[in-house]
Order: structure tokens, then sequence, then C-alpha cells
């Protein structure tokens, strides 16, 4: 793969015709260690936010071994590049044969759920299996994310505490709990009322969970969206998991994605065409700004130029249009720009490491992306390693310096404090 040290020099040298996704492993690395550094439990990455090979190996070589998969080919994916990695198949609702597969040829043990039809078809591609780790999902109410999950999965609070009972009786291995606060969850109090809505679940139920899974939701840092200091996050998961009706060997899991990769990548589009304030690039909704166009998340963005003066111009608003012939294809922003953009120009846009090229297909022909690595830093960051961003007002911003990741002198395990087993 190739490497620059900016994107300006590969606008300089290549003037590319496809949109490019600019890799940074830096962050994947500082992020990946903090999690391990700060969080008193294991650290599963969830693949769908980025499941590019870079990512999985980076994080790897970072110390992360355990990965959330939510489909047979995730497991194939991580499997090829970790054979010996600890895998955890936690989408509620899963075909036979890749429940088969995946524990068969793939030693997959552990399986989320969150209907009594889902854990009766488990046991029965598994073949009664007894050595499976059973995760039921709880639902929740979604409060302060900004992309909830609360409708599609989760056991309601009528249903759980007969399915609790149920997933402990099918196994003689281990039996614990998980949810979804929602995707970039703004609130770290919706973990702690998670929690304590899963312990109350387990007393009704009568049984004890030996795996408390927080899930995602984990946060990034984007313009007018800058979250509470992940610490913040860290404090209160652990204060709830002490409070927890669980015994003293629990195992406390969490599953960032997001958080893990939204920093290391951004993509690099080209101007086709500039139509007042809209600017049609060869990227959008169908490509990799999927988030761009359905969440309208105003992403940060930075104009390059082969030819650049030493100048500030003035910054004003434009949206952008996909390359394609479909209207949807939109994103509002708004991008603050250079007044004087034009056809031919480059806009890097920043945070896409997550839910970016993961996202694309190939409608109407497009959606090919080419990859290069940089060295320079990420356009924000949670974890200190760059500028607050680039063509943002500060007003956008806030004030993402003050919410920097501090390092706590916090024991790394389970309840407790105690370093859990793998």
């Amino acid at each position: 793969m190739a490497h620059f040290q900016s994107a300006l020099d590969l606008v300089r040298e290549q003037s590319p015709e496809k949109p490019v996704a600019l890799v940074r492993r830096e962050p994947v690395s500082v992020a990946a260690q903090w999690f391990q550094r700060h969080f008193n439990g294991d650290v599963f990455y969830a693949v769908k936010a980025n499941p590019s090979s870079w990512v999985i190996e980076t994080l790897l070589d970072g110390g992360i071994s355990s990965f959330d998969v939510a489909s047979i080919n995730e497991v194939k994916l991580v499997r090829g590049l970790a054979p010996e990695a600890r895998l955890a198949f936690m989408h509620p609702v899963k075909s036979r044969r890749a429940i088969a597969e995946a524990y068969s040829d793939f030693g997959v043990k552990t399986f989320s759920l969150d209907t009594h039809e889902e854990l009766q078809k488990i046991l029965d591609a598994t073949g009664g299996a007894k050595d499976l780790n059973l995760i039921v999902r709880l639902a929740t109410s979604g409060e302060g994310s900004n992309l909830p999950l609360t409708n599609k999965f989760g056991a309601q609070p009528y249903e759980a505490p007969a399915l609790l009972l149920a997933a402990r009786q099918a196994t003689q291995d281990r039996m614990g709990v998980s949810f979804h606060v929602g995707s970039q969850c703004m609130r770290p109090t919706a973990y702690a009322a998670a929690m304590s809505a899963a312990s109350r679940a387990l007393v009704r139920a009568g049984v004890l969970a030996d795996i408390v899974d927080v899930g995602g939701g984990f946060p990034s840092v984007y313009p007018g969206m800058v979250p509470p200091s992940l610490p913040e996050y860290m404090d209160v998961i652990h204060r709830a998991f002490d409070e927890m009706k669980v015994h003293e060997a629990t195992e406390l899991w969490a599953e960032p994605g997001r958080s893990l990769v939204a920093e290391s990548t951004s993509i690099l589009a080209r101007v086709e065409l500039r139509k007042g304030d809209a600017l049609y690039l060869n990227d959008g909704a169908y490509g990799n700004l999927f988030d761009a166009t359905h969440a309208k998340w105003p992403f940060p963005v930075r104009l390059h130029r082969a030819e650049d003066g030493d100048e500030q111009p003035e910054l004003k608003p434009f949206r952008f249009y996909g390359p394609t012939c479909d209207s949807i294809d939109h994103m509002p922003g708004p991008f603050w720009l250079p007044a004087d953009v034009e056809e031919g120009d480059y806009v890097e846009i920043g945070m896409l490491g997550a839910y970016g090229v993961a996202m694309t297909t190939e409608f109407n022909g497009y959606g090919q992306t080419e990859t290069v690595f940089l060295d320079d830093a990420p356009m924000a960051s949670l974890f200190g390693l760059g500028p607050r961003s680039l063509n943002v007002p500060r007003s956008l911003f806030d004030s993402v310096e003050e919410n920097k990741v501090v390092r706590l002198n916090r024991p790394k395990g389970g309840k407790r404090g105690k370093k859990r087993s793998k």
C-alpha cells in the first residue's frame, strides 16, 4: 500500500481519479492501548465498524485479540488474520448454517440471543453443545445516543427473566447479559441505567451472570458532538458494575468500534462540479459517506489543491452531492470550506474510520476506493493526537482540548479490580 506524509503530497504527486481512504495506524494503536489500560475488563473490537485487514492487524499488534463478529464472513475474516483470536458472535439473529459453521469449523462458542427461538436455534445448530457462552441481549431506551438502536434487538423487561433462566439452564459453561446503549452515546449514565436494568432482570430470573457485556456506543468527536471525556464513561461503568448483583468472578466485557477507529481514516474526494453552494464529489452516500447522508453529520473537512497559496481564504458553508444519479445521494452538511473552491479541488473529509469504507457499495458503477497510508495526525482526537479540526469554526467544535483523555492509574481486570482470565 502506498505511503505519503500528507494528503496534499498525494494530491500533488498523483491527482487521484478515484476516492482515496487516507489511513493512519497510530490513532488505532493509541485507542487500543487506552481502552486496555482503563477499561477493567476484556475489550472486543466490533469488526463491523471497519473490517479492513490493516485495522485488525494494528489492533492485534496493540494487544487486542478479542473480536465481536456479526456474520460468518466476519468470523472467516478474523480467523484468517488471527487464528488464535477469541470471537464472540454477537448478532442476535443468525442462520442455522452460520451458527453451525462458526461453532464446528471456527471454534466460536459465544453467541448472543434475544428470544427463546434464537436460543433453541443455537442449541440445535451446535448439536446441543454444553460448552457455550450464551449472552442474552436486553433492550435499552437509547436515550443519550445520536443513533439509537432500540427497535430491532433486545429482550424487553417483561421477557428477560424467563429468557435468562432458559439460557442459564441450557449451558454448562457461562451465561451472560449484554445491551447496546446506541451509537455515539453522549451520556455516560446511559451505561449505568442499562446495567441497573440488567441487574434487576437477573434478580427476577433468580440467576447469576458470568459475563456482563456493556456493548458498544463509545463515542468519538465530531463537529457539534464533543462528548464527555472517556474516563468519565469508564468511571460510570466500573461503579455500576460494582453495584450489580453478580458474583465475584463475573467478567466485564465491552465492544468498542467507533471509538477505536473513527480517528484513523479520512476520505479524499474530488470536486467534479460546483453549483453555488453545492459541490458534486466523486464519493457520496453509496460510497464512504453514508453517515454524512443519513445521519446528516457535518464531518470536519479541509481543501487540497496542487497549487495552494499561502493566504487564508474566507470559509463558507457548502453541501455535497455524490456521483450517482440518485437524488438522495446528498450530504447537507454544512461543510466549511474556502469560498473559492472549484472543480478539480480535493476535499478531505475526516473522522470516517468508522462506518466509512465499511458501508461502500458499487451502485451506479461507483464505489471503488483506493487506500494509502499517511503519517500525519487525525483531523480531531479524543486521545490528544492532533488539532481540534481544520476549516471548522470553533463554535461548531466547542473545546475539544478540555476533553483530552487523561491517563488514570486504574488496575485492569474485572469485578473488584481483579484481572480476568482470557
